[in-house]
């Protein structure tokens, strides 16, 4: 058992380092960002696809199950679209740690959409949080294209904590590449039309960054993450999963020269923080 909970650990961490490169392509694509997001849609639907038809995965979605794939493949397009906003208007450390606010998100919304029972130490574990999130923009200005950039991220994270919410209770009826497919589907529909505001030879001309969106990040990345739901609640996969803008960071100053302030190394400690807290936790537990 104990190896278990180790080899599902290592699996979170692996899915939190593939969606961690989304910092950095996120900062290196020079188009917009509905744009991009639609592309790397795409892109990773047709990966998935072929992966789920070689693998002989069944593609079928009960009919009840419907309106919760579609409500959820629009809250995925809507974190995607706010994350990059946060990602253009700041950098990689900013935009990263500002969505991990999803945890503390989640924490709250968990308990009263699919009943599960509160627990004191994840509003302990918020304050850690927000404590941290103030220095990542100690001053409240709005003309701050940093302030900005970290409301688009808190808005991010609301989305994705309802998402990850609306789709924990299907990860043990449906394979996680199976939900990735209409996930990028969904998303890669609504922002096709995007796609003609700029000429092929744009898109073309940044294939490697985008088709790495769609594969490493998306495809790899998305689809390891949403099974780890089987191992863990939701609450708990969120927090651990705050290891990811480590991983960002890390790969934005070496491929970006984007090195974080003193604040902003202080606000991401106090963030992450709560991962070693809810790994030693969910430990014990298990």
């Amino acid at each position: 058992m104990k190896n278990k909970h180790i080899q599902h650990l290592m699996e979170i961490n692996l899915a939190m380092f593939f969606i961690a490169t989304s910092g950095a392509l996120g900062r290196y694509v020079q188009l917009s960002v509905p744009v991009t997001i639609g592309t790397r849609a795409i892109l990773a639907f047709i990966v998935l696809l072929l992966f789920c038809k070689w693998k002989g995965i069944n593609l079928r979605v009960e009919k009840k199950d419907i309106p919760v794939v579609l409500l959820s493949g629009f809250l995925m397009g809507t974190h995607w679209i706010t994350y990059f906003y946060a990602l253009k208007l700041s950098t990689v450390a900013i935009g990263m740690l500002s969505i991990f606010t999803y945890p503390v998100i989640t924490a709250f919304l968990e308990p009263l959409l699919l009943k599960t029972k509160f627990q004191l130490i994840h509003l302990l574990l918020a304050v850690l949080v927000l404590t941290g999130m103030y220095f990542l923009s100690p001053t409240l200005d709005f003309e701050n294209s940093y302030t900005i950039a970290i409301g688009f991220g808190v808005f991010s994270a609301l989305a994705y904590a309802l998402r990850n919410i609306l789709l924990k209770q299907k990860v043990s009826k449906y394979d996680g590449s199976m939900l990735m497919v209409y996930q990028t589907l969904i998303v890669g529909v609504l922002l096709f039309p995007f796609l003609f505001t700029v000429s092929p030879d744009e898109i073309l001309g940044q294939w490697e960054a985008l088709l790495a969106l769609a594969v490493l990040t998306t495809a790899i990345g998305h689809t390891l993450f949403l099974m780890t739901f089987k191992h863990f609640n939701i609450t708990t996969v969120s927090i651990l999963s705050s290891i990811q803008p480590v991983y960002g960071i890390l790969i934005g100053a070496i491929f970006l020269s984007e090195i974080p302030k003193g604040t902003t190394i202080l606000g991401g400690v106090l963030i992450l923080s709560s991962v070693v807290i809810e790994s030693i936790r969910s430990k014990r537990k298990t």
